[in-house]
């Protein structure tokens, strides 16, 4: 049989649907065996030229944790500056970050040198390299998804300074900083932003397009 089962395909789609960015974890802590399936999970993403140019660095330690907090905080006061009013203080309600109070965190980044310089299918979108490593994330939300686990996303942080912060070498990028853990509170049924009146989920039908892109629809262009 090529495809799943309908109770496979159920829990497939359900992983999907019910996904939630997390801001807000509880006290108990990742067991081992299931970080160990989360970061698997994220290993077996497709990849350019299965270059699999991700790596993985796990943060438990409370004082690191709290350095790359202190960069998100001053990327997000800046941030801020950005709106005006109502949108300054809608902004300001918003948590942005959860990384003290996740019991991991994990930063996903990728090696353009791996398997340099002749990645197949890399030759003219450069950038395949860093979309291969997003499917990784998102094989790793899913797969949390999937065992209760909740992940959120940071990037209000300044990717030069985390580098520094964590180590990591001077070519090989951070792509995603992700805190994970249980939720606080559950999965909410929507997402946050959306709950919080920030923004809206757009309509698939707008955003699908039948062999060509089309400005507008049949209707505007006969007008």
């Amino acid at each position: 049989m090529v495809g799943f089962t309908e109770r496979e395909r159920s829990g497939v789609y359900k992983s999907i649907y019910a996904r939630r960015d997390i801001r807000r974890f509880g006290d108990d802590p990742v067991p081992e065996e299931t970080l160990a399936r989360l970061l698997d999970a994220a290993h077996h993403a497709p990849s350019v030229g299965f270059s699999q140019p991700w790596d993985f660095v796990v943060v438990e330690d409370a004082e690191t944790k709290a350095a790359v907090a202190s960069i998100a905080e001053r990327a997000i006061a800046a941030a801020r500056e950005g709106y005006r009013e109502p949108r300054k203080s809608e902004f300001g309600r918003l948590k942005l970050e959860g990384i003290t109070d996740a019991p991991v965190n994990i930063c996903v980044t990728c090696d353009p040198t791996r398997d340099a310089p002749h990645v197949l299918g890399r030759n003219t979108m450069q950038a395949m390299d860093a979309y291969s490593t997003c499917l990784a994330v998102q094989n790793l939300w899913l797969a949390a998804r999937a065992e209760g686990v909740g992940v959120g996303w940071v990037s209000f942080l300044y990717p030069h300074e985390v580098r520094e912060v964590l180590g990591i070498p001077h070519h090989v990028e951070p792509i995603a900083y992700l805190c994970v853990g249980y939720p606080e509170a559950g999965f909410p049924e929507e997402p946050v932003l959306q709950r919080e009146g920030w923004r809206e989920r757009l309509d698939t039908s707008e955003l699908v397009h039948r062999e060509r892109w089309e400005s507008g629809s049949a209707e505007d262009i006969d007008e």
